[in-house]
Parts: C-alpha cells; sequence; structure tokens
C-alpha cells in the first residue's frame, strides 16, 4: 500500500462529475486499500476518488474514526463503488463538516439524518446500507465530491468566494 497525494482547491478535478466503475478487479481494490491508507494517515473519516485525482465513483469512509488514535482494532472502514443514495429521512441533522481538500475550513452543513445508499462492495457485489448520524453524514460528503460538490457549496457566494480565493492564491504561491 502507499499514500496517495490529496488534491485540494481549486483543482478543477474537485468539480467534475466522476464516471461509473465499469468492473472491480485487484487494480480497483488495491486503489481502495491505499485510499484508505492516506485517508487514515491524513487524518479523515472518508475520502472520495477524484480527491486522488481518480474521476471514477467510488469512496471509502469510517466514520469510527473520528479521533487521532491509530488503533487499528477500532477501524471500520467501507469501501462504497458507484454509491447511489437512494432515499433520505425528513429529519435533518446539523454537523461541522472539514474536508481534507480543503485544509483548515470547517462548515456547519444541515443533512438528512438518515440514508440508504445502494453499491458495490470490494467483491463487486451489491449492498444496501442504512446509514444514520455521523455515518450518513459522511457518506453524503463524500457522494457529493463525486458530483463535483464541496463543502464550501453550502456557504453564502460571498463567503465561498473568499475561501475559493484564499486557495487560488496558496496554489500560485506553490
Amino acid at each position: 500500500m502507499s499514500l496517495l497525494p490529496i488534491i485540494t482547491l481549486p483543482d478543477p478535478i474537485l468539480r467534475q462529475k466522476s464516471t461509473p466503475v465499469e468492473r472491480v478487479d485487484d487494480d480497483l481494490r488495491r486503489t481502495l486499500d491505499d485510499m484508505l491508507e492516506t485517508m487514515y494517515d491524513a487524518p479523515g473519516v472518508g475520502l472520495a476518488a477524484n480527491q486522488v485525482n481518480i474521476a471514477k465513483r467510488f469512496i471509502v469512509v469510517d466514520a469510527g474514526n473520528n479521533s487521532d488514535d491509530d488503533d487499528t482494532e477500532t477501524r471500520n472502514p467501507i469501501c462504497l463503488i458507484n454509491p447511489e443514495i437512494v432515499s433520505r429521512s425528513d429529519t435533518m441533522r446539523s454537523c461541522e463538516e472539514g474536508c481534507l481538500s480543503l485544509p483548515d475550513v470547517r462548515v456547519d452543513i444541515e443533512r438528512p439524518e438518515r440514508i440508504t445508499v445502494r453499491y458495490l462492495d470490494r467483491a463487486g457485489e451489491p449492498v444496501e446500507l442504512e446509514a444514520e448520524g455521523f455515518l450518513a453524514n459522511v457518506i453524503q460528503h463524500e457522494v457529493d465530491h463525486l458530483d463535483g460538490r464541496l463543502i464550501i457549496d453550502f456557504l453564502s457566494s460571498l463567503r465561498r468566494d473568499v475561501i475559493v480565493r484564499r486557495f487560488k492564491k496558496l496554489a500560485r504561491q506553490g
């Protein structure tokens, strides 16, 4: 396994809609393992393929990994290939979210408290998962990435533009 570079704003791949995965094979499973290692190292609780410069529809999440503790015994990684949110609860939940592609940016976002997501697992088998609370937030955040949506899109245009300008300036400075 190896660490992958995480793409940050203003890289245009973060705004592209990712294309579906056509085949689950050993190469994809190795990439999923690399993404998990990268996510844990960051540390983060989710990572979408486009955040590591792959414009395909797959994500990795571990909502139990929301601490700096590197205890592999408490890890519960989930790999979701071609995830599709098929239902959302009417009940909403507010949560402060960060993003590995937007370092040091935190945004309060209101999302459905419960979701049902369909996806293929690492073996290519179809799975339907009902998620709630923090796990539901993490999955929705990562699926947003696959659709080219970022947490700053939940902000006013003024606040969003200030953040985008800051990241463009940082990119110019190298």
